[in-house]
């Protein structure tokens, strides 16, 4: 199965996504949509720093070269 058929399936769903960078960010959201490159569209998007919520981002739009993982949050 291609990755961005496998992200499809957790549409809907929340999500956590560790981006590129130093320090590493990681967002939590509700996944709205992917296309083919793995750009990710997530709503009622925060931010983690070590693992506490720091601030409400509203609508996001990743970047998919900047995503290191997707965790779908239970």
């Amino acid at each position: 199965m291609f990755p961005s058929k496998k992200v499809q399936t957790l549409m809907g769903t929340k999500i956590q996504v560790e981006m590129k960078g130093s320090p590493r960010h990681v967002l939590e959201g509700i996944l709205n949509s992917v296309d083919e490159y793995l750009n990710l569209h997530l709503l009622e998007t925060v931010e983690l720093v070590d693992g506490e919520r720091t601030r409400s981002l509203g609508s996001v739009i990743l970047r998919g070269n900047n995503i290191i993982l997707i965790t779908p949050v239970e």
